[in-house]
């Protein structure tokens, strides 16, 4: 399971990382959210994967502009490389590592 990040760790782990992260924004409440956390699972079996709830971090959710979730946004060396909107498949999730 991903691990779940708060502002600070955020900082931290994403913004202050030299390598490649993937980090998806959901919310319990949200159905595709829920049906895309297995496929995120599974790719952080070989990826850095972490996940924010938008909800309990809105500050960080406004400052990554996030208007529909899931939202899955790549990152190298602490900035954002691509993103991703809507339920998507493993095969376009990795996508954005590319």
């Amino acid at each position: 399971m991903s691990k779940v990040l708060n502002k600070d760790e955020f900082k931290e782990l994403v913004i202050d990382s030299k390598k490649e992260v993937l980090v998806d924004f959901y919310a319990d409440w949200c159905g595709p959210c829920k049906m895309l956390g297995p496929v995120m699972d599974e790719i952080g079996k070989k990826h850095t994967v972490y996940k924010v709830n938008v909800d309990d971090e809105q500050d960080l959710a406004i400052s990554y502009g996030i208007m529909s979730i899931p939202c899955v946004i790549s990152f190298k060396d602490g900035k954002e490389y691509k993103r991703l909107v809507g339920l998507s498949t493993e095969d376009d999730i990795l996508d954005l590592l590319k």
